[in-house]
């Protein structure tokens, strides 16, 4: 996995923001096919609909995404920091992240779109901010030293920040749904929030032509089903009931039931 993260964030230095985050479900597939080659699960017909609606997605990502390979300079991050349309985005992105978090935190709304949009407006950040670590990192090793730049070292703040509490989140979305509906929701929100990323800082789209727009679109749709596709109606796992049952016992003519006390001493012990 570490190995794997490494090579996503050189991808950010090289390519468009909009192409590697939906590639995200690249993964999905590959999960899917290692569970059925060394996990012995069964594979079902949505299984490969859905591999096959992604790896078409996947096509049209990568035929239609923006062709731009700019170099991604410190001068450029700070310019692109006080645009009008990034400061508009921050601010509107700020406002609904303090909502979010007070309707989680002060009110208990632990639903799974709350968490998940949490994760999404953290991811927004982490992308922008990647995208520009991983780019100066590329233009100092070209020989244009970049680290010398403040901006650079609040990017890789920003980066290690935004990470830690999407993962926080996350974890905590994880401990209260089943992945089967964790994983695509979030493969979308977060894939969604990477692309306005990349569309308002980075301006990916700008001198894009509409049919690239719309079929690139039309890919990422067609990724999201997919993705849906392979985690709907996974089997889920029956944990043991965490009582014990008098009527399974030799010799007990009762069949109540008991809870026992985890916090006691005497956890799992039968009362005579």
């Amino acid at each position: 996995m570490g190995i794997g993260e490494l090579g996503n964030f050189a991808a950010y230095g090289f390519a468009p923001a909009t192409l590697i985050a939906p590639l995200g479900c690249v993964a999905v597939i590959g999960s899917a096919a290692i569970s059925v080659l060394f996990l012995k699960e069964s594979l079902r017909a949505s299984d490969i609909i859905g591999g096959t609606l992604a790896v078409t997605g996947t096509y049209l990502l990568v035929t239609f995404s923006p062709n731009v390979s700019q170099d991604v300079t410190a001068l450029k991050v700070q310019r692109y920091i006080v645009s009008w349309q990034f400061l508009v985005y921050m601010i509107l992105e700020v406002i609904v992240f303090c909502v979010l978090l007070y309707v989680y935190k002060r009110k208990g709304v632990n639903h799974i779109v709350v968490l998940l949009l949490l994760v999404a407006l953290l991811a927004s950040v982490a992308v922008i901010s990647v995208k520009a670590v991983a780019g100066m990192v590329a233009m100092t090793l070209k020989g244009d030293m970049q680290l010398t730049y403040m901006i650079f070292y609040v990017m890789v703040v920003l980066m290690v920040a935004s990470c830690v509490f999407q993962v926080k989140f996350l974890n905590q979305a994880m401990q209260l749904y089943n992945a089967t509906e964790v994983v695509p929701i979030n493969y979308v929100f977060f894939t969604t929030s990477a692309i306005l990323a990349g569309i308002i800082f980075y301006q990916e789209f700008r001198d894009a032509a509409l049919l690239n727009i719309f079929m690139f679109f039309f890919g990422c749709l067609l990724s999201f089903l997919g993705v849906f596709l392979i985690a709907r109606n996974q089997e889920k796992r029956n944990f043991q009931e965490p009582y014990i049952n008098f009527g399974e016992i030799p010799g007990m003519e009762t069949v109540d039931k008991i809870q026992p006390n985890s916090n006691s001493i005497t956890y799992g012990a039968l009362l005579n």
